[in-house]
């Protein structure tokens, strides 16, 4: 993680990390244990779960400064409520930034493209691909041997 973090600060990259996150010890629907508290105050017999309210506040004030967006990977637990708030909540910032011709986004990964189709968004994205590992190596230029394969 500090070598990720070094390089993106040499790069100068911001690397937005959470500061709150909600957390249960059970994963199952609305669990007793569930609650939202500083990253840093995670029982050792919790998991984090989704990103907290603040975070996902501060990532949807990121997102309106961006002009493109590469997302893979759901935030949270998406498929078990309540910890799809922070995927659904910033799926619908991207999809409406989208719309407002504001924001390129581009998401790739089979459980993205069911996380924005369970916030109802998929179609309001820029580009959309179901290839995960793939997907990441077609943006790095990478060259992708199915595809090579095509054009011989």
């Amino acid at each position: 993680m500090l070598e990720i973090l070094t390089a993106a600060e040499k790069s100068g990259c911001t690397v937005h990390l959470p500061y709150d996150v909600v957390v249960a010890r059970e994963f199952a629907t609305n669990p007793p244990s569930l609650r939202t508290c500083n990253v840093h105050e995670v029982a050792a017999n919790e998991m984090i779960l989704d990103l907290g309210p603040a975070a996902v506040e501060a990532l949807a004030d990121v997102l309106k400064t961006c002009r493109t967006l590469v997302w893979n990977g759901p935030l949270g637990a998406f498929e078990t409520q309540p910890f799809d708030a922070a995927t659904v909540a910033l799926a619908r910032t991207a999809a409406a930034l989208t719309r407002e011709h504001s924001l390129i986004s581009v998401a790739g990964g089979g459980d993205t493209v069911a996380a924005l189709h369970h916030a109802g968004v998929a179609d309001d994205f820029s580009y959309v691909s179901t290839a995960g590992g793939a997907f990441l190596e077609w943006m790095e230029g990478r060259e992708l041997p199915g595809v090579a394969a095509l054009t011989v």
